[in-house]
């Protein structure tokens, strides 16, 4: 039997109804008008001022013009080994440290945490960083990607939180039995904290994808050159006109626009994919690295 309901409780649910209605759209919107924009015929979008609701003059010129260009290929391919070499690294130079300091028979414990701690406040800035890196020769290299960025203080935090929510008889029993760390860590504390090793492949994934900063900085050559570099190009130094050859001049500037939108939605599917196999350990997996049971 259904409880009755108050006025104000029915008022309260519809406002929040109508309020996360209106969240959903504002949020979404922005990548449905690129969406739109990018199969819209170009001189109709150059015409149109305000919201677009629908692709008018559907096509798919830009993106074929999109992956004609070597660079937006070479990009992808620059962008997938930093995302999986990156990642891979983070997930275990950040598990061996979470699984270390979750310990409780660790010296020196406490100071080290201070210290990892105190990096999220406090860091040497960008041109010692620089300096950093150059000395150890990684300048215009994949490395200048990956190594620096090898473990995140945060995500760190996180997943030692999490280990430490493993019952400690488990690991007795298994070294009862003769297993050395590695084999507790990997064998028995990664398995049961699949929930936050999915959230930071999430979290260390989609920062590799969407990083370009780092690239701008310490990569010289061009095919080394990460997607979202090149897409910084295409879109603030309009770097577009090497995928409008054999386009008259006038259609160039049209054309020029549309190729920006697709390239934005290239850039942004392949990472949106991702999310829906991990997002059942999304809200799972942070709350486990963030409560301590």
């Amino acid at each position: 039997m259904m409880s009755h309901r108050s006025i104000g409780e029915r008022i309260f649910d519809g406002a929040n109804v109508f309020f996360m209605f209106l969240l959903s759209v504002v949020t979404l919107y922005p990548f449905l008008y690129v969406l739109f924009a990018s199969l819209s015929d170009p001189a109709w979008l150059v015409k149109v001022r305000g919201i677009i609701w629908y692709p008018e003059g559907a096509t798919l010129e830009a993106y074929k013009l999109v992956f004609q260009n070597p660079s937006i290929l070479s990009g992808y391919m620059n962008t997938i080994i930093y995302v999986v070499a990156g990642t891979s690294l983070n997930i275990l130079m950040t598990s061996l440290g979470a699984y270390a300091l979750s310990r409780q028979n660790v010296m020196w414990k406490n100071p080290i945490m201070f210290m990892i701690v105190f990096t999220m406040f406090f860091n040497g800035g960008l041109i010692p960083t620089y300096l950093l890196v150059e000395n150890m020769g990684l300048v215009d290299s994949r490395w200048a990607l990956i190594l620096p960025t090898a473990m995140s203080a945060y995500n760190l935090i996180i997943m030692r939180t999490a280990f430490q929510a493993v019952p400690v008889s488990l690991e007795e029993s298994a070294k009862l039995d003769g297993a050395n760390d590695f084999t507790v860590l990997f064998r028995i504390i990664m398995p049961l904290s699949m929930p936050v090793i999915a959230v930071m492949i999430l979290f260390y994934g989609v920062y590799h994808w969407n990083s370009w900063f780092q690239a701008l900085i310490y990569i010289r050559t061009r095919d080394l050159y990460p997607l979202q570099l090149i897409l910084r190009e295409i879109l603030i130094s309009n770097s577009t006109d090497s995928m409008l050859t054999g386009i008259g001049g006038g259609d160039k500037m049209p054309v020029g626009e549309t190729i920006k939108y697709a390239t934005i939605i290239v850039a942004t599917v392949p990472i949106l994919c991702l999310y829906p196999f991990l997002q059942k350990y999304f809200v799972k997996g942070v709350m486990i690295g963030a409560i301590k049971g």
